[in-house]
C-alpha cells in the first residue's frame, strides 16, 4: 500500500474494534475517537477531517457534511446507511461506503440457532430445568428430514440454505428475482413459488429486506397457507410478518411456534402480546451481535477507507462509483437522477425486471456512460435489495437476477439528459425521462405525459376517470388522512391502439378516447396503507401505485 503524502485525519464517531484502529494507524492516519457527538458538536469538529467512521448511533446530517471542508469519505461499519445523508454527501463529492458482507455468517447462524431452539423448545426447557427439572410439554422434533423454506436467497439466505443442507434438511427457497424452477444458486436447493414453499415447509425463515413490497409479506392469508404445525423464523427485519395475524395463527394451533429476532416496533411496548407467549422465542435484534461480526465490519470499513484515501479505490460505495471529488460534484445531480429513475420504475412495475434500456443526452451525451449506467442499475435493484446493493456489487446482483441493461448507442445533446425504460418479466413496461435544472434532478416525462416532477419523498400515481371532481375527491381523502399534497401532475391517457380501431383524427382525440387520466401526486408525507386502500376504492379511480424515494 502506498503511504500517504500527508497524514489523513480520521474521526471515529462510534465504537470501533482495536484491529480496525491499528489499520488506520499503520497507514499513517491521524486517528481520533469522539463518541456520542450530537449534530452541533459534529459540526464543530468535522473541519479538517478526511474521513468519518460510524456505526448506527451517530447521524451524519447535511449540516455536518456542509460544515466539513476536507471530507472525502464516510464509512459505515455495517449495512444500513439511514443515519447518513447520502444525497448531501454526493453533492459535496463525498463517497459513502458500507460493509454489506461483514455480518453475513453471524446473521445466518442466529437464524439457525432459532431453528434449533424452536425444534427443541430450548428457552422453555431452560426455565423448566431451573424450576424443578420438569419435562412435561417439552417434547421436541428432529430437524433431519424436515423441510426448511428460505424466503430470500441473498447473501444471508444462501448461507442459511448451505448450512441447512449440511443438517440434512430438505431446503426450498423462494426469491422474487429468481425464477421458480430455474437453476438454484445454491446446489441442492429447490427454487419454487412462495405459495408452494409455504404449503410444504415445516420451518420457514425470512431473509429479505423490508420495503413496501415485503411489508407484511407473511400476511394473514399467507400464514393461513402454511403447513399446519409449521414454525416461522424472522431474523431479518421487523414488519415482514403481520404480527396480529401471527398471534391468531398461533392461538388457533395452525402454527406451532415462532422465533423472532426483530419486531415491527423495537423495543416493543410492555403490552405487546408476543412478550407473554410461551410459543414465541424472542431475541433483541442480535443478528450482527457477535465478536466476529463486529470485528469484521470494523476491519472491512477501515481497509476500505484507507484504500480510498491512499489509492483512490472506492469499494462498496453506496452513493457513487470511484471518482475524484470534482467529478463527483459535477455528476452528483445526474447520478441522483439516474438512481431515482431506476427506483421509480422498479417500484411502479412491482415485479422482477428483465431489461433496462438507457438513452443518454444533454450533459451526459459526451461523458463516460459508465457512472449513470451504474446509478440506474443501483436504483432499479434497491427497492428489492435495500442497502445491500451498491455501485460495486450492482452488476453482480443484476447478473444473478438475469437483469439486462442496454444502453442506446445514439446520444443527442439536444435531448434531455436521461431516458430510462424498464421491462418486467411479464412484459409490462414503463418509461421516464429526466434532466437536471439548476442542479436539481427532475422528471420531465412519464410515458407520453409531459411533467415537471422532483423525485423526492412520497409519490402516488393514479389512473382515474378523466372527469370533473376527481382531483377534489383525492385531495379531500388525503387531507382527511393528514397527508399534504406538494404538487400534482395530471394529463389524459391515450387509448391503447388495436388493429380494429380506426385511428383518431388528431393526437388530442387519441388522448381523449381512453376516457382515463394519469395523476402523479407528490406528497409531503407517506400515506398510510388505509389511505391507499381507501383511495383505490374510489369509484373514479382505476389503479393506485405508491413510490417512495
Amino acid at each position: 500500500m502506498t503511504p500517504p503524502t500527508r497524514p489523513f485525519r480520521v474521526l471515529v464517531c462510534d465504537e470501533l474494534a482495536p484491529d480496525a484502529e491499528e489499520i488506520f494507524r499503520s497507514a499513517g492516519c491521524e486517528l481520533e475517537t469522539r463518541l456520542g457527538l450530537a449534530e452541533a458538536q459534529l459540526c464543530e469538529v468535522v473541519a479538517g477531517r478526511d474521513a468519518l467512521v460510524v456505526r448506527s448511533a451517530t447521524r451524519i446530517t447535511r449540516k455536518v457534511i456542509e460544515a466539513a471542508d476536507r471530507l472525502a469519505v464516510i464509512g459505515r461499519a455495517g449495512v444500513g446507511v439511514d443515519n447518513i445523508d447520502c444525497d448531501a454527501a454526493t453533492e459535496r463529492g463525498v463517497v459513502v461506503m458500507n460493509t454489506p458482507d461483514g455480518n453475513t455468517l453471524s446473521a445466518a447462524e442466529l437464524a439457525l440457532a432459532h431453528l434449533f431452539a424452536l425444534a427443541r423448545h430450548l428457552p422453555r426447557a431452560d426455565r423448566a430445568a431451573r424450576d424443578g427439572w420438569k419435562k412435561k410439554g417439552l417434547m421436541g422434533t428432529e430437524l433431519t428430514g424436515k423441510t426448511l423454506g428460505v424466503i430470500g436467497l441473498g447473501r444471508i439466505g444462501r448461507a442459511v440454505a448451505q448450512r441447512a443442507l449440511g443438517l440434512e434438511l430438505l431446503v426450498l427457497a423462494h426469491d422474487p428475482f429468481l425464477a421458480s424452477g430455474a437453476e438454484s444458486p445454491v446446489r441442492g436447493v429447490e427454487l419454487t413459488t412462495l405459495d408452494d414453499l409455504l404449503a410444504r415447509s415445516d420451518f420457514v425463515t425470512l431473509h429479505v429486506p423490508l420495503n413496501d413490497g415485503t411489508r407484511n409479506l407473511l400476511s394473514r392469508e399467507r400464514l393461513g397457507r402454511m403447513k399446519r404445525g409449521a414454525r416461522v423464523i424472522n431474523a431479518a427485519r421487523g414488519g415482514l410478518i403481520d404480527e396480529a395475524a401471527l398471534i391468531e395463527a398461533l392461538d388457533s394451533g395452525h402454527l406451532r411456534g415462532a422465533a423472532l429476532d426483530v419486531l415491527a416496533e423495537e423495543p416493543p411496548r410492555a403490552t405487546n402480546p408476543l412478550l407473554a407467549r410461551e410459543d414465541v422465542i424472542l431475541s433483541p435484534h442480535l443478528g450482527a451481535s457477535s465478536d466476529e461480526a463486529q470485528r469484521n465490519v470494523a476491519v472491512e470499513i477501515a481497509l476500505q477507507i484507507v484504500g480510498f484515501l491512499v489509492d483512490g479505490v472506492a469499494k462498496n460505495a453506496v452513493n457513487a462509483p470511484a471518482a475524484d471529488a470534482a467529478t463527483l460534484r459535477r455528476l452528483a445531480p445526474y447520478l441522483k437522477l439516474a438512481e431515482r429513475a431506476g427506483s421509480f420504475l422498479a417500484q411502479l412495475l412491482a415485479e422482477p425486471l428483465e431489461r433496462l434500456e438507457l438513452t443518454l443526452g444533454g450533459e451526459l451525451a459526451s461523458g463516460d456512460p459508465h457512472q449513470p449506467r451504474l446509478a440506474a442499475l443501483v436504483g432499479a435493484l434497491r427497492p428489492s435489495l435495500g442497502d445491500a446493493v451498491n455501485f460495486v456489487n450492482a452488476p453482480r446482483f443484476a447478473r444473478e437476477r438475469a437483469l439486462e441493461l442496454f444502453q442506446a448507442p445514439e446520444r443527442d445533446p439536444a435531448r434531455p439528459a436521461l431516458a430510462l425504460r424498464a421491462i418486467g418479466r411479464s412484459g409490462r413496461e414503463r418509461q421516464v425521462v429526466g434532466d437536471v435544472f439548476g442542479g436539481a434532478p427532475r422528471f420531465v416525462r412519464y410515458g407520453e405525459l409531459r411533467i415537471d416532477l422532483e423525485p423526492e419523498g412520497a409519490l402516488i400515481v393514479t389512473r382515474h376517470a378523466d372527469q370533473p371532481g376527481v382531483v377534489g375527491m383525492v385531495g379531500t381523502l388525503l387531507g382527511r388522512h393528514g397527508v399534504n399534497i406538494r404538487r400534482i401532475e395530471l394529463g389524459p391517457l391515450a387509448a391503447p391502439a388495436t388493429a380494429t380501431t380506426e385511428a383518431p383524427a388528431s393526437a388530442s382525440a387519441a388522448r381523449a378516447a381512453s376516457g382515463d387520466a394519469l395523476g402523479l401526486w407528490s406528497l409531503y408525507e407517506a400515506p398510510s396503507r388505509a389511505a391507499l386502500l381507501e383511495l383505490a376504492a374510489l369509484p373514479a379511480v382505476r389503479a393506485v401505485e405508491f413510490v417512495r424515494f
